[in-house]
């Protein structure tokens, strides 16, 4: 099978061929590299090449038998890292020092048992904080449906490496909607999984407080479920856990959802604005399909997502975890970080993290579970699902949301009225998704974001793949495609 062929092909589907004996996880390691050769000149979504590596684990008699043994895989830089790579987080100070990490995460090694082949590393914005990937440290990364535009962030190297074809599936990090908004962007399946459905272990319990959430990218619902199942779990020293399933996550992939209790709510977060004329007729056109596919659809949500201040803490808890992310490095690497060192964002950021008071951190984390119980109240009150668009515009050009796009309260004021729609799930906890169900008039791809209760992936899957089915995308291909 050609690596044309292979592009198109799911991660499940390639895991597949391995076991039938039709390619070899050689094979498919080489057709991924010549993928990511012929495309990354002009997407710029690997950063770090980790060809012979793969080559050797892809030849190793002891690759493990996991359910995608042999199917290639990038990590994205950025909270999980492999032993002895490069780990740069998109910061040019990491970078200079060629900073390598001696130790899998506890996610990585998962990754591995579950038969992924690391091929490289992906670019993200620097420290992760950015809904763009643009860092000075590696340039930006370019959306493959139209490469003056973002792929979004912070997992943008991954997205736009699984839209384009380079490989099935990439690892992401959604701490304010990193998973999902490049998903959206670029076209892709993108789920944040409900908090602590996978670990942060060993170096970390949590991180960013609450907010962050492992998992992946990929271009089908059932790749989403199958890697969820192989990487959930708690792990030694978590600090808390998500409640188990009642079967794996691959079974719900099909499986009726019966008749639900939908809301959908457009109104952007915080202003009762509406979003783009085309992030609007997304949700709206996957409204009408829910109907007609027999749920209850009606307009309502959460009252609290009206109003901002409940969730201004998140932004006050980002900064401090910035300021603590470059004190953490140069404790690690013995040298202080200085101005000059990190994007005029971050370090404007950093320096009102280090303004906040201790007591003033606590009350912040108290508003944000007052605000998540008042979010968790709207599903309390009988509805399953919420539809609302995941981004309030289109894919946007290369420039305004990246480190040099002028002044840096005005650049993060650009980001939070770009992705108003992502962080109230992180706060939450609950697990979210979108899916690319609507393409607009410019031939660019607009997700739809889907939430459930607490603990409920079970059934966004159900519904993510009933949708599927019924509004296919696997044949929408970016003009910059492998395949």
């Amino acid at each position: 099978m050609s690596s044309t062929e292979l592009a198109r092909l799911d991660a499940i589907a390639q895991a597949e061929l391995v076991r039938r004996g039709e390619v070899t996880p050689l094979e498919l390691v080489d057709a991924a590299i010549e993928r990511i050769e012929k495309l990354n000149p002009e997407l710029n979504a690997v950063i770090t090449p980790l060809y012979e590596k793969a080559r050797a684990a892809a030849r190793h008699p002891n690759l493990p038998q996991g359910p995608f043994r042999g199917v290639p895989f990038l990590v994205k830089d950025a909270v999980c890292h492999t032993a002895g790579d490069p780990y740069h987080c998109g910061m040019r100070f990491l970078r200079d020092l060629g900073w390598v990490e001696q130790e899998d995460t506890y996610l990585a090694a998962r990754f591995r048992t579950a038969g992924f082949v690391f091929v490289g590393k992906s670019n993200t914005p620097e420290l992760a904080f950015s809904p763009t990937t643009e860092p000075l440290a590696y340039g930006p990364t370019r959306n493959p449906w139209d490469p003056r535009r973002s792929p979004s962030g912070s997992s943008g190297g991954s997205a736009a490496a699984v839209a384009s074809g380079m490989v099935a599936v990439a690892h992401g990090n959604d701490m304010g909607g990193s998973i999902r908004m490049p998903a959206s962007a670029c076209g892709l399946v993108g789920l944040k999984p409900t908090r602590a459905r996978t670990t942060l272990g060993p170096q970390l319990g949590e991180f960013w407080w609450e907010l962050t959430h492992e998992h992946v990218l990929t271009r089908s619902v059932r790749d989403s479920a199958a890697v969820l199942d192989a990487i959930s779990g708690p792990a030694v020293g978590d600090p808390y856990s998500a409640p188990p399933p009642e079967r794996p996550f691959l079974d719900e992939v099909g499986r009726p959802p019966g008749s639900l209790r939908i809301g959908l709510c457009t109104r952007v977060p915080g202003t009762g604005d509406e979003p783009h004329p085309d992030c609007r007729a997304a949700a709206e056109n996957a409204a009408h399909l829910l109907e007609d596919l027999g749920h209850a659809v009606e307009p309502s949500g959460p009252m609290v997502l009206e109003r901002a201040e409940d969730f201004a803490g998140a932004g006050l808890v980002m900064m401090v975890s910035i300021a603590r992310e470059l004190d953490r490095w140069s404790a690690r690497t013995g040298r202080t970080i200085g101005q000059h060192d990190v994007e005029p964002t971050n370090w404007w950021a950093a320096q009102i993290g280090r303004a906040v008071s201790a007591p003033q951190y606590v009350e912040a984390t108290e508003q944000l579970h007052r605000a998540a119980r008042a979010l968790a109240a709207w599903w309390e009150e009988g509805f399953d699902v919420l539809v609302t668009p995941m981004l309030s515009q289109p894919p946007p050009l290369l420039g305004p949301l990246g480190p040099e796009g002028g002044d840096p309260a005005q650049v993060l004021a650009r980001w939070g009225a770009f992705a108003p729609y992502a962080i109230p799930f992180n706060v939450s906890g609950q697990p979210a998704i979108s899916l690319p169900l609507y393409w607009n008039d410019d031939g660019l791809p607009i997700g739809v974001q889907l939430v459930a209760a607490y603990g409920r992936e079970d059934v966004l899957i159900q519904l993510a793949s009933q949708l599927e089915a019924a509004l296919p995308w696997r044949d929408r291909l970016p003009p910059l495609h492998c395949g």
